[in-house]
């Protein structure tokens, strides 16, 4: 009986690969991996002649059995494109069925895209919560982030270039302005990690287009010390509004900061804009 090794591999240099990994990839007898043609060449960088096989989303329900059968045989190892294998891809299923069918499943840890973008973000790494991929519909993606706006983890999110400043628009609607981290083609020659608000992250990528692979790393909620008065609430209303922000992205981010509930905020803006509140019916305190 073989063993299922998870190696993680390089995330952008190929440098950044142990030497315990390069050994198992030499050992086993098969190396399961999501695009064959583009791990030949971090196995020929390292002399690694190890037969292969594809194993990826559209393909992995077919390949489970040939693989299982190859553990049979003896050890077999799991890689991904980039990174730890198992994590945010279809690795997944495979390491179930290995360990449904009693194979031993051993990880040979490594370079970790979310992992590195949370330490070198400047964001809290005590607490933090891997979100993966979001949606694509932006429906979809408004109610996935609705499901983190209260929690005090630093998020940790994967987004595609052309889906980026969307994002960005629906985290700033749904959070507030509140910090991030946005890491770019890391450990690569391009290696950019942008450390801001996220108003400015749109500004910034809405005039620069995203290229690349992105890691978010995304500041978690604070909840306040003490209840802003409706007074300070409503000046920092009129503000809001000054600057062109929409009611909802209003309530959104006073429901982070202010220590009012967000249809509460919702509600004082309506009623502002449709001069409701005025200077001589506000409450002087």
């Amino acid at each position: 009986m073989g063993t299922l090794f998870l190696v993680a591999t390089p995330i952008g240099n190929l440098e950044d690969i142990s030497q315990r990994a390069i050994q198992t990839l030499q050992q086993v007898n098969l190396i399961a991996c999501e695009d064959t043609r583009h791990s030949r060449k971090l196995l020929s960088h390292y002399h690694i002649t190890t037969p292969v096989t594809s194993y990826f989303e559209h393909n992995k329900y077919s390949k489970i059995p040939a693989i299982l059968k190859a553990l049979a045989q003896g050890d077999v190892a799991l890689i991904s494109d980039a990174g730890t294998p198992g994590l945010n891809d279809p690795g997944y299923e495979l390491i179930n069925q290995a360990l449904d069918k009693g194979y031993p499943v051993s990880p040979i840890p490594g370079a970790c895209a979310p992992i590195a973008a949370l330490v070198a973000s400047g964001l809290p790494s005590d607490a933090f919560l891997f979100v993966g991929y979001l949606p694509r519909k932006k429906s979809e993606r408004q109610q996935r982030l609705l499901q983190f706006v209260d929690l005090p983890y630093t998020l940790i999110l994967l987004e595609v270039p052309h889906r980026l400043v969307a994002c960005l628009k629906d985290m700033l609607d749904i959070f507030g302005d509140r910090r991030i981290a946005i890491a770019r083609e890391m450990t690569k020659i391009h290696e950019e990690i942008f450390r801001d608000s996220l108003q400015s992250a749109i500004d910034y990528y809405s005039a620069n287009e995203p290229r690349g692979e992105f890691t978010l790393v995304l500041e978690g909620a604070n909840s306040p010390k003490t209840r802003w008065t409706e007074n300070e609430l409503i000046d920092w209303i009129k503000e809001q509004l000054a600057n062109g922000n929409s009611a909802s992205r209003i309530a959104a981010s006073a429901a982070l900061i202010s220590g009012w509930q967000r249809r509460e905020v919702y509600s004082l803006v309506n009623q502002y804009q449709n001069n409701k509140i005025t200077e001589t019916t506000r409450d002087t305190g």
